[in-house]
């Protein structure tokens, strides 16, 4: 059920809802607003209607328009926006101070709103709050390598993961989460055809707005080769779905160091489409 509601008091009967809803199932043109007939289960859930209603009386699926985040000036400026792009950097060093854990429920609420395909809304973020719990899932991780080499399952290709759990268990040295204090996996359904790319994009809304707030973050490419190489068995220990892709996981903290400019990049890769 859609649940769609218009307050009479505060509708003004300008029909924006029905110009803006990309599935066309809102009459607008006969007074107050309504879902065309047997039109229900077209929508896509993207909610434009109550967010394009300029007096808020529009309410869908039991969503008070009251409560949602107005529009207004307050956004960064594309200046803003570029410096806070083409200064991100990759970090590896870490503060051992944890970031609060309003903080992080703050990030990972945002990510939530990252745009996913079908607007299905289905990237599970699976996250530690404390240096404990990550410390935990660092002892699973190396002691499962430890295990893999000693049971000879570690391929000549990924021979440097052998080297990385022996770095650790002999010396304490963290390549692969770089003694980060915090971690965070996106997953989504297999069924999910956007699953990977659904959840790249909710870490890269994570990833920005941590890095508004000096939080520094590190795409953990070594670890997601380790699951799914080395010790498959990893996932499901962490209490991720069977039937879930994990797209990227993140490990993040505050950073050590502090870089005075960004980088310059490598060269635009450009193909422009003329037919």
């Amino acid at each position: 059920m859609l649940n769609f509601k218009i307050d009479e008091s505060r509708c003004t009967q300008c029909g924006m809802c029905s110009k803006e809803c990309p599935m066309m199932i809102i009459n607008g043109k006969n007074g107050i607003p309504e879902i065309k007939e047997g039109k229900e289960n077209n929508c896509i859930k993207c909610q434009h209607c109550l967010a394009v209603c300029p007096t808020g009386a529009l309410s869908i699926f039991d969503k008070n328009p009251d409560n949602s985040m107005p529009v207004n000036t307050t956004v960064p400026s594309p200046v803003e926006m570029e410096q806070l792009i083409k200064t991100r950097r990759s970090v590896r060093k870490f503060k051992k101070e944890e970031v609060p854990a309003e903080t992080i429920n703050k990030l990972i609420e945002t990510a939530a709103y990252a745009p996913t395909g079908h607007n299905k809304n289905g990237v599970l973020l699976s996250v530690t709050e404390t240096k404990e719990e990550l410390s935990k899932v660092r002892t699973l991780v190396y002691d499962a390598l430890k295990k893999a080499s000693e049971e000879g399952r570690i391929r000549p290709a990924l021979a440097m993961f052998d080297n990385f759990q022996k770095m650790w268990h002999e010396k304490g040295i963290d390549v692969i989460f770089r003694d980060a204090p915090h971690i965070i996996f996106a997953s989504a359904h297999q069924s999910n055809r956007n699953a990977v790319p659904d959840c790249v994009i909710s870490l890269s809304y994570f990833e920005l707005l941590a890095n508004s707030m000096g939080i520094g973050t590190l795409w953990d490419g070594l670890l997601k080769i380790v699951a799914e190489d080395i010790t498959p068995e990893l996932y499901a220990a962490l209490g991720i779905p069977e039937e879930h892709v994990v797209g990227y996981m993140m490990v993040y903290g505050y950073p050590t160091v502090k870089y005075a400019r960004g980088i310059q990049s490598e060269g635009l890769n450009l193909n422009r489409i003329k037919l």
